[in-house]
């Protein structure tokens, strides 16, 4: 098939915001970790399969992961894709002892950086920071930021099994407010206390255990009251609000009960009253991943036109049919544009 053409000759450009990449250095940190005793388990099974298996999909994944130049242009072109938003991939640096992760991030953001500088028109960078050492990924961020030029912050959802609503980690919260850049709540395979089951299954990856462990991220920043705290926090969640917008009701109505009997001492009333005003206030939703004309349409209506943008989830998931189907979408040019394109200039600052 021959892919769709960039230039907004569609009337939009695409701009696509989940798009991964990876740097030598911190795969070198990977395979110690891997081949260290008992590595956690959804990193093995993560990392471990695209790192070391020889099916053609993890080659072919591992390959344009590691390449911030000609072959992902080239990809970009053959789909159509007009600017990349990326990121360090999953798990990142939550997975290594806190030195080791400063070091990584600080180089993959230069390396970011610089591959950003040589394709102004073509890539956006995130930040990296390492959660693990939170007065240092405060440091890093205000650096990325401000010398670097990142436009948001990227963290791969838990930290070795924590999260961040941890009182530990507000210093990370409070430099992304300050710096006026979104947070991309990016997911990473369940941790070791919540991800058997699902690996027993195989579906502790991106078919299911993501969106569950993600979502169940997202919520702990509201139920915790954090977004009370840091109420000028904006927070990216991809494939589809992970499920988020279409629990709304239920959350809303089961937040309101608990809070009302008091049945638990970590959630007490919010601020903003409800899960899903926070959703509509403080969350905007990519749909990488999910290619699917009812699902975007859907979150349109309910969490607002305005914070449901593109992604292509790059080199993950990105048949160019996805591309297609989403030209396709019966969707007036207006709210198409603010879809592919105009959202994610206003987010991430991406100038024209």
């Amino acid at each position: 098939m021959t892919g769709p053409k960039k230039g907004g000759e569609a009337g939009y450009l695409r701009i696509a915001t989940e798009e991964a990449f990876a740097t030598v250095e911190m795969l070198q940190s990977f395979d110690r970790v891997l081949d260290g005793g008992d590595p956690d388990p959804g990193f093995l099974s993560l990392m471990g399969f695209y790192m070391r298996h020889k099916s053609e999909r993890a080659t072919w994944v591992f390959e344009r992961l590691k390449d911030l130049g000609a072959l992902r242009i080239a990809d970009m072109d053959a789909r159509g894709i007009d600017i990349q938003v990326i990121g360090l991939t999953s798990p990142g640096p939550n997975i290594l002892d806190a030195d080791t992760a400063t070091g990584v991030t600080r180089d993959a953001n230069d390396q970011l950086a610089e591959a950003c500088r040589k394709h102004p028109d073509r890539f956006v960078g995130m930040a990296a920071f390492a959660a693990q050492a939170p007065q240092e990924a405060a440091k890093e961020i205000e650096r990325a930021v401000s010398s670097l030029d990142m436009r948001a912050a990227i963290i791969n959802s838990h930290i070795q099994g924590e999260y961040l609503d941890a009182p530990k980690f507000y210093p990370v919260l409070e430099a992304i407010e300050a710096m006026n850049v979104p947070l991309y709540l990016h997911p990473n395979t369940p941790p070791r206390a919540m991800i058997g089951p699902m690996l027993e299954a195989g579906l502790d990856g991106a078919i299911f255990g993501f969106g569950v462990e993600t979502g169940m991220h997202a919520l702990r920043l509201i139920t915790s009251g954090v977004l009370d705290r840091f109420p000028k926090l904006q927070v990216i969640i991809g494939h589809m609000g992970e499920a988020l917008p279409y629990w709304m009701y239920r959350l809303d109505f089961m937040h309101q009960a608990a809070v009302k009997s008091a049945r638990y001492d970590t959630m007490k009333p919010l601020k903003k009253g409800t899960v899903s005003n926070y959703l509509c206030e403080n969350f905007f939703i990519t749909n990488s991943g999910m290619a699917w004309e009812p699902a975007v349409k859907f979150a349109q209506d309910v969490i607002g036109k305005e914070r449901v943008l593109y992604a292509m989830d790059y080199p993950y998931q990105c048949p160019v049919e996805e591309v297609v189907a989403m030209d396709a979408m019966e969707m007036d040019i207006k709210t198409k544009k603010m879809f592919f394109q105009e959202n994610a200039q206003r987010l991430f600052k991406i100038r024209l």
